[in-house]
């Protein structure tokens, strides 16, 4: 990354705006300039946050077979230890942006990083399932509040024609994450255990946190809202080719109309209603379906009779059919629109998982978990591309309102998702666990039939991601 010394930092930070020196709108100059090396080193690094997010939230499902084994305790005395973590997680994703605008975007990336991988080292300290559960709450914080912290981050250093593919690439680095936690859990545990499992993967996002704290700047979006901070955005402003005269006065139009739009209830404003609740439930479903799977998959192909290596890869394949998933489908929708792919995927989820009720575990186990490599990239290329279907729903007033809110009624789907899936593996095995995996992406399928308003088609002459008039018209 491009730095500029002390003095020179220094002095740009000192300089004040002066009346008469004219103004610059900080959305113009991100969006209608360069894409610079040092703004996708900002955009890396907030994807390496992300990586490890998903990291050090995955490890929990790999770890939970060994602490049940270790103090002797049932699947469904496990249980608030994993729903402690989820709730964390939708707690961390609700205050995280109202963290990032008191404090910045930096900070809030900095400080879920360094939460996230302080409690995950603690984690290797416990005693017992009440000790991981308070652990695993702490970190569900900073894991709940890295991911929309560092998605802003990407958003605001990408110019506007990058940053549909920049923000899908940041999301994906979540099962990148879980793929890379099961490679590293198979060769963890078997020798050293699962303590191990978490000392290490702690500590790396430790290392990383510190590195954001000596490397990543601030958002300049963040910087143009606060005049005191105007020569520290013109000094970030030069490192990324935009050199900008001395005394500037930077404005921000496009979100400070936004800020004057309605809030909540705009959700549910005449036309919309019926997709919010629509949206809702598929987040619901969706994040019912992934983490029943991140939690409790590894657990279930151990009862089934499973290798521990091998019950830990079904995860790992999951997340790898997840990235290759998002992937195609954020393409396949650019070009056909949200409605048949998005469809389509549902039910490749629900049938992939109904599909592998016919696998003997026992006499094909590898089979099985190809199969839910294949059921993990329709899940998650429906997940991933949810942000995009929200994006498009909602006009600029309401859209992060709107996506904030699906995803936190998605929130309790996964926190469900830790007492039914250690419920339905006792009671009914892998059938009973696939049928829960299948059912939800056929009820996410029916609320996605439900919405109207879906990304069109790119030959109808409207590109994508662009809005009719009927849905640009400001709610108030």
């Amino acid at each position: 990354m491009n730095t500029t010394s002390l003095s020179e930092v220094t002095a740009a930070a000192s300089r004040q705006p002066t009346p008469g020196t004219g103004s610059a709108d900080i959305g113009t100059l991100l969006d209608d300039g360069p894409y610079t090396g040092m703004q996708k080193i900002v955009v890396l690094l907030a994807a390496l946050s992300i990586v490890l997010d998903g990291f050090d939230g995955q490890l929990i499902g790999f770890a939970i077979p060994l602490m049940i084994k270790e103090w002797g305790i049932t699947r469904e005395a496990f249980a608030p230890a994993v729903a402690a973590g989820l709730i964390g997680m939708g707690i961390g994703s609700a205050c995280a942006g109202l963290f990032a605008d008191r404090f910045g975007r930096r900070m809030a990336v900095i400080a879920s990083v360094l939460v996230f991988g302080s409690a995950t080292c603690a984690i290797g300290l416990a005693p017992d399932a009440a000790t991981v559960a308070a652990l695993r709450f702490v970190a569900g914080l900073g894991i709940g509040g890295a991911l929309p912290s560092a998605t802003t981050m990407t958003a605001e250093f990408t110019p506007a024609r990058r940053r549909t593919l920049a923000v899908t690439a940041t999301i994906v680095c979540v099962p990148l994450g879980g793929m890379l936690a099961g490679l590293f859990a198979s060769h963890v545990l078997p020798l050293y255990g699962w303590r191990t499992l978490f000392f290490v993967g702690g500590s790396l996002p430790i290392g990383l946190g510190l590195l954001l704290l000596a490397t990543l700047p601030e958002s300049p979006r963040f910087l143009a809202r606060r005049p005191q901070r105007w020569g520290e955005l013109s000094a970030l402003l030069g490192r990324m080719g935009r050199p900008m005269p001395e005394g500037v006065r930077y404005t921000d139009a496009l979100e400070q109309k936004s800020e004057r739009q309605a809030g909540f209830r705009a959700l549910f404003a005449p036309g919309y209603g019926r997709d919010t609740l629509a949206v809702w439930v598929a987040f619901f479903m969706c994040l019912t379906a992934v983490y029943s799977a991140f939690s409790w998959l590894p657990t279930m192909l151990l009862a089934e009779g499973l290798p521990l290596a091998l019950a830990g890869s079904g995860l790992t394949a999951y997340n790898l059919g997840g990235v290759i998933g998002a992937l195609l489908c954020a393409l396949a929708m650019t070009r056909w629109g949200s409605f048949w792919p998005l469809l389509i995927c549902c039910a490749g989820g629900a049938a992939s998982a109904f599909a592998m009720q016919a696998v003997d575990v026992e006499q094909n186990s590898r089979l099985l978990i190809f199969g839910f490599g294949v059921h993990g990239l329709f899940v998650n290329a429906v997940q991933s591309t949810l942000y995009a279907l929200c994006a498009f729903i909602y006009p600029t007033g309401v859209r992060a309102t709107g996506t904030a809110s699906a995803l936190a009624f998605g929130r309790l789907g996964a926190i469900l998702s830790a007492f039914v899936g250690a419920t339905v593996i006792t009671r009914g095995g892998a059938q009973g666990y696939l049928t829960l995996l299948g059912t939800v992406m056929v009820l996410a399928l029916v609320a996605l039939v439900v919405v109207r308003r879906h990304i069109p088609r790119r030959a109808s002459g409207m590109p994508p991601h662009t809005h009719n008039p009927h849905t640009d018209k400001e709610i108030r």
